[in-house]
């Protein structure tokens, strides 16, 4: 877990993510710049990352706000639990059956 948008990046250069569940108010950087980077210059793979927008904001352009920084998906606080896994599953693509199964 990270608590801002520089240890979202350090992490990103650290570690492989399947998908990534962002606050868009963190200290130092928001999310929403953290996204931009992520999506300008964190290399091919991270371009298209899911990443899902967490947000107590939900004023008239604020989902547009997250897409336009290059987020996938938009989510209100506080989350609720079937609200979460269905952006999760709206953005994840489906696991391929292991073939020595």
């Amino acid at each position: 877990m990270a608590v801002n948008g520089n240890e979202v990046l350090q992490a990103l250069k650290n570690q492989h993510y399947d998908l990534i569940l962002m606050d868009c108010q963190m200290p130092e950087m928001d999310g929403y710049e953290a996204s931009r980077i992520i999506r300008a210059s964190l290399g091919e793979y991270y371009k298209d990352i899911p990443i899902i927008a967490m947000t107590a904001n939900a004023m008239r352009g604020d989902a547009e706000k997250c897409l336009q920084s290059g987020m996938s998906d938009y989510i209100t606080k506080p989350v609720k639990n079937a609200v979460l896994l269905e952006a999760i599953e709206r953005n994840l693509p489906p696991k391929s059956p292991d073939r020595n199964e």
